[in-house]
């Protein structure tokens, strides 16, 4: 199992939506955006096709 095809890191998906991590604090506050799964280490991780469905259903709502 390759955790770089499953999985997406904060960084990751900062880069694809060309957004600052504020804004990501802000939506993960406000319960906007992809599910995200934490770590015992603390760090953040969305499963692929979470993130995918997720921007999936911007595109429809557009």
């Amino acid at each position: 199992m390759s955790t770089t095809n499953t999985f997406v890191t904060v960084a990751e998906f900062l880069a694809a939506l060309q957004i600052a991590r504020s804004t990501f604090d802000d939506w993960r506050a406000k319960g906007l955006g992809p599910r995200w799964i934490k770590l015992p280490n603390g760090q953040l991780r969305c499963r692929r096709t979470e993130f995918e469905r997720w921007i999936n259903s911007l595109e429809e709502a557009a």
